[in-house]
């Protein structure tokens, strides 16, 4: 099919548009939370979800909204070899277009759902914008993933469309299924070339074809306890549910943003492409293959980043470079995927005169709570509720709101924010919505000025001697002592006291995983920590992850678990009473 005639084949897409009236409604609240940026009590107050009726697409209705004749970047991804790619928004408007105009012209349509394989690249973002202007279903899926994690997903899923760069594509060899494959990058036999969309005559501009309930997303959960969930999102609850991560990042329009994240994870939705973009931002990416901490600070320097966003291991490694003074145009400093060390967040307000913003959310929802811009910190909390999130602690055993238990989401209140649910999964959105309230399965307790300071999943807090046990309260301490790089901390059955807490340990370069290292880490950990938190077991190892980088506690436990039933002592273990004989108090 020639350009011309395939451009024909989808003229007009898109039906009647939703109006103006959805996206003044949507630009009203997000300058309304603007406006608000350092007050939160304003913002509280007098922040309201924009209620969009009928009609809606993000892409249509207000990234091209806000692209079209604007010049300014939308895009700017920088190499490690310091090659650089700028794209403004009026161009990613019309890249998506001619894109989205090829896709369609391969059957892509409304519904059909369609597996992104890519990674921080300038096709990433088309293909994301133009799958929407469809109305289509994006499934970001990262590129770590083998052929067995793929076919689960196509199958799953229900995937009918592939797109995935040159590198990947031997992987879908081994992964049966009816659907279209499309490589990015060298041609590839039995693939339609994504590079074909550049040439299109582009049937753009697009109009709406989703309602506000349609699908617009669909991700997959890293797996850390069992099987991935396949988290569905609308057209509303993360295009409009992102209000609150903007606010919390503290993005305006004009700033450069920078987050270390990979695609496929939801994360990467949440500061990468959603957050930003409503605010009118340029996502800048450094893409390197080794994390280099010199490097990646001259790049917050050169490109005069004004908001920043690492996990806790990118800052744990920053810390340990040379952090030098602050990049001129930085403003605000954020940390995400888990609590931060304070020892961390410590030392970067010492050498930048900035503190590191923590904040909570899920693949299942947008930011949730957060210390949001200009308000006081209080050490170890992750902040307050985002303005229109209705948080609320319920004690998992009474069902009764409290001041230490589960997060949660008041249905009663419709929470935007909130994902449609887990695909083709009806018992399990039975059990997360059980009680008119959605289950985070995360623990937490509230103090009187509403901060909430996180203690850990339902399934990973534990009980010793009737004690409840955070393994995060454990792990924060342990890793401030400089053999540790990263621990985990879960639970050893024991006759007398239930559990003791063990910690399973990964070392620094340089230390030996010996008695006398085990010696100095349970030394530190009992002067750092109250008598019945006390970590009584240590071993040294590789610690067992999910393909994004999250611990497997689960796994540590049952080997805990299934040893105490053997009646087995684990012999690669340290023994406090044993390691720490002659100074026991």
């Amino acid at each position: 099919m020639n350009a011309s005639s395939q451009s024909d084949s989808v003229e007009g897409v898109g039906g009647a548009t939703g109006g103006p009236g959805n996206t003044e409604a949507y630009r009203r609240a997000r300058d309304g939370l603007l406006a608000a940026s350092t007050d939160y009590e304003a913002a509280l107050r007098d922040f309201e979800w924009p209620q969009l009726t009928g009609e809606f697409n993000w892409a249509t209705d207000w990234f091209d909204h806000i692209a079209r004749g604007n010049e300014r970047p939308a895009l700017w991804i920088v190499e490690e070899d310091g090659s650089e790619q700028r794209i403004s928004f009026a161009d990613m408007a019309e890249r998506s277009d001619r894109v989205a105009t090829w896709l369609a012209g391969l059957g892509v349509g409304k519904g059909d759902r369609v597996v992104l394989m890519l990674g921080n690249q300038a096709e990433l973002w088309e293909a994301m914008l133009a799958v929407a202007k469809l109305g289509a279903v994006i499934m970001p899926t990262t590129g770590a993933l083998g052929p067995a994690d793929l076919s689960d997903r196509i199958e799953r899923g229900g995937a009918r469309f592939v797109i995935a760069n040159h590198g990947d594509t031997g992987k879908f060899d081994e992964v049966p299924g009816d659907y279209t494959r499309i490589v990015v990058g060298e041609s590839v036999s039995g693939w339609h070339d994504y590079a074909e969309a550049a040439a299109m005559k582009s049937a753009g501009p697009f109009r709406a074809v989703t309602d506000v309930s349609d699908p617009l997303l669909v991700y997959f959960t890293s797996g850390t306890t069992s099987k991935p969930k396949m988290v569905q999102h609308s057209q509303i609850s993360y295009p409009v549910g992102h209000l609150s991560t903007m606010y919390w990042i503290g993005v305006r329009p004009g700033d450069v943003h920078l987050a270390i994240s990979a695609p496929g994870w939801a994360k990467h939705a949440w500061s990468c492409f959603f957050a930003p973009w409503l605010a009118e931002a340029t996502i800048f990416v450094y893409n390197y293959a080794r994390f280099d901490a010199a490097a990646l600070l001259a790049q917050l320097r050169r490109a005069e980043v004004n908001t920043f966003c690492a996990p806790p291991t990118v800052w744990r490694m920053l810390i340990q470079a040379d952090l030098g003074e602050r990049p001129a145009g930085l403003r605000e400093i954020l940390g995400a995927g888990e609590p931060l060390n304070p020892d961390v967040i410590a030392q970067v307000e010492k050498a930048w005169g900035l503190t590191i913003r923590d904040g909570f959310g899920q693949t299942e929802t947008t930011l949730q709570v957060g210390n949001t811009p200009g308000q006081p910190l209080k050490p170890g909390s992750m902040g307050r509720p985002a303005p229109g999130v209705p948080v609320v602690l319920v004690d998992p055993i009474t069902g009764q709101l409290t001041d230490e238990g589960e997060i949660c989401l008041d249905l009663a209140a419709a929470p935007v924010n909130l994902m449609t649910g887990y695909l083709g999964d009806p018992e399990r959105n039975a059990a997360v919505m059980d009680g008119g309230y959605y289950h985070t399965g995360d623990v937490a307790v509230r103090d009187e000025d509403g901060y909430i300071t996180y203690i850990g999943r339902t399934d990973d807090v534990f009980k010793s001697s009737d004690y409840k046990v955070s393994p995060f309260e454990l792990e924060s301490v342990l890793i401030e002592h400089p053999a540790v790089v990263e621990a985990a901390v879960v639970p050893q059955p024991d006759d007398t006291r239930l559990a003791v807490p063990k910690a399973y340990v990964a070392l620094a370069a340089g230390w030996e995983p010996n008695r006398e290292t085990a010696r100095t880490i349970l030394e530190y950990a009992r002067d750092h920590l109250a008598p019945y938190l006390r970590v009584r077991r240590l071993e040294f190892t590789e610690l067992p992850k999910t393909i994004s980088g999250k611990i497997r506690r689960v796994d540590l436990r049952r080997r805990e678990e299934q040893a105490h039933a053997d009646g087995e002592t684990i012999p690669t273990e340290y023994r406090y009473e044993d390691v720490l004989s002659d100074t026991i108090r």
